[in-house]
């Protein structure tokens, strides 16, 4: 599942997020989220969260559902 709609993530969701610095390249990097950081309810880069280490990104691609 795609991270453009706010619905589909919640806190305690396992994401894979794209940061800032590595919009080029793509690079993802997996977490847990935290907290959203997007307020609108859809984005067409992805929802920017916050993940439990503190890692801010926008989800690219949502993992799991929340528990």
């Amino acid at each position: 599942m795609t991270g453009s709609k706010r619905a589909d993530i919640r806190p305690g969701v396992k994401v894979r997020v794209v940061q800032k610095q590595h919009q080029r390249s793509g690079q993802l990097t997996e977490g847990t989220v935290s907290q959203l950081l997007t307020k609108s309810a859809t984005h067409p880069h992805g929802i920017k969260v916050r993940l439990t280490d503190g890692t801010v990104g926008r989800v690219k691609e949502v993992l799991t559902e929340p528990e």
